[in-house]
């Protein structure tokens, strides 16, 4: 994989090899682009290093540790079940590690030139870049910003590595907490909510707004939160905490959470707390305000067709705003990618992207939340059906779950789907398909599912939506 010289000219240049930049880099170089990316410290970004991925190789040791505990139930026999936290937090590390060096063979593949060093622009059309070998400048026709976000820090909440940890922290952790305040419940808080508390940390997650993961249905929320209780967590919502006091010492450390509701404060002790308040974009140090790029609360403002108003500068992912979504970013990437390329591509439609949780029990969404539908002056229909009317759920020993579809009751659309429950974040692409292909009930009811499998729920919902549901 080459470096740059100290003066070299390309057709596309992406700064930041996240899940939006090494794509879009990958998707320009196969049109004929000349690419280069440039990346301060690894290839893959925070998604993969830092985010989706070392995350599920978490959850996955703790999905198969909390199942061992399981095994009486389907007639199998499992004593002295135990983890080892170095060795599962080691596998997490490898595996993210395999797939940085994935992310480098793809890019070497694809001729990809990667600059490792901080970018700045400086002017149009040239970016200057620091290595370690000093500063190169490197002139393209397209630059496109890449460079993702990361943990909010809010004031007196920071993380410090050793009381109060950071997504990194967690994911690296010195040590297995005991009793763990998470605060914020968005999917990384209530993710890492749940693989702690698997593992056997008594877990309180606060959340300031009126539910957990407050992004998705009420209803889904309702069910989630009930089964995180039943998991042995304490939920806390329409809280803040206030202030941690920190009192570090050779043989542990304390931290006292002044915890807000109902305009009461009361003082809990954790030995650890997990701050997931939210990120903020990545826009410092870029030259962007000189560049004439406007920035609204840490996040680049662009078009449909992630063009900044700046000729030739685009921005894609998380740098871009919402949703903050890795697959958001991906296809971003192309879409600008075959702009550049003289193409026609589809702006990508927000509402038409899935979001996924994966706790335990997973959570996954697409499109309008009931209240929203009705909000926005829509006439609805609602389809449920639980996991326990489903054979294969039943089966799998994993009957807690529902999936839940919304429907324009006037033309027939799929206004949102939402789900929770085993593998949803895998049923979920199924509805993303219909939304896409802009799909009315009538498809979808004359869809025939395989049997057993736990697709079939969702057949099901839209059946119930309409008064046809078979099994319930």
């Amino acid at each position: 994989m080459a470096a740059s010289n100290n003066s070299a000219t390309y057709d596309f240049l992406v700064i930041g090899s996240g899940p939006g930049g090494y794509v879009a880099a990958i998707r320009a170089a196969q049109l004929g682009l000349k690419v280069c990316v440039i990346e301060r410290e690894n290839l893959g970004g925070i998604c993969l290093n830092w985010g989706c991925i070392p995350t599920k190789a978490l959850l996955r040791s703790s999905e198969v540790f909390h199942l061992m505990h399981r095994a009486k139930e389907f007639g199998l026999s499992a004593e002295k079940i135990d983890y080892d936290l170095p060795a599962v937090i080691k596998r997490s590390r490898g595996v993210a590690k395999q797939m940085e060096g994935g992310v480098k063979h793809l890019l070497k593949k694809n001729k990809v030139d990667v600059v490792m060093g901080d970018a700045t622009l400086a002017g149009k059309g040239k970016v200057s870049v620091k290595t370690d070998k000093g500063t190169d400048e490197i002139t393209a026709k397209n630059i496109v910003i890449a460079t993702g976000a990361r943990a909010r820090q809010l004031p007196g909440l920071e993380g410090d590595g050793d009381l109060v940890w950071t997504y990194r922290d967690a994911l690296n952790p010195p040590r297995m907490p005991k009793k763990l305040l998470v605060i914020g419940s968005g999917a990384i808080g209530i993710e890492f909510a749940s693989f702690y508390n698997t593992l056997g940390a008594e877990t309180t997650v606060v959340e300031v707004l009126d539910r957990v993961l407050p992004v998705e249905d009420a209803e889904i929320s309702a069910f989630a939160k009930k089964q995180f209780e039943k998991q042995g967590m304490t939920i806390l919502e329409k809280s803040m905490v206030k202030q941690l006091d920190r009192a570090p010492n050779k043989g542990g450390g304390k931290v006292t959470a002044h915890i807000e509701a109902d305009g009461q404060v009361k003082k809990v002790d954790f030995d650890t707390v997990i701050s997931a308040v939210g990120i903020v974009g990545n826009v410092e140090d870029l030259g962007l305000e000189a560049a004439g790029v406007t920035v609204d609360r840490t996040h680049i403002v662009t078009d449909e067709y992630c063009r900044t108003g700046v000729e030739g500068l685009y921005a894609i992912g998380d740098v871009a705003g919402a949703p903050w979504l890795a697959h958001k970013a991906s296809h971003e990437g192309v879409m600008v990618a075959e702009l550049v390329a003289g193409g026609h591509p589809h702006p990508v439609k927000p509402s038409s992207i899935a979001g996924c949780t994966y706790c335990h029990p997973q959570v996954a969404s697409v499109g309008l939340t009931e209240a929203a539908a009705k909000e926005q002056g829509y006439k609805v229909k609602v389809g449920k059906f639980p996991f326990v009317g489903n054979g294969k759920a039943v089966a799998l020993g994993e009957a807690e779950g529902m999936v839940k579809t919304v429907f324009d009751d006037k033309t027939g659309e799929l206004l949102g789907a939402h789900m929770v429950g085993a593998e949803v974040t895998e049923l979920i692409q199924g509805y993303v398909v219909g939304r896409t292909l802009e799909t009315t009930e009538e498809d979808l009811m004359n869809t025939v599912f395989p049997h057993p499998t736990l697709s079939e729920m969702m057949h099901e919902s839209v059946l119930a939506a309409y008064g046809r549901a078979i099994h319930i």
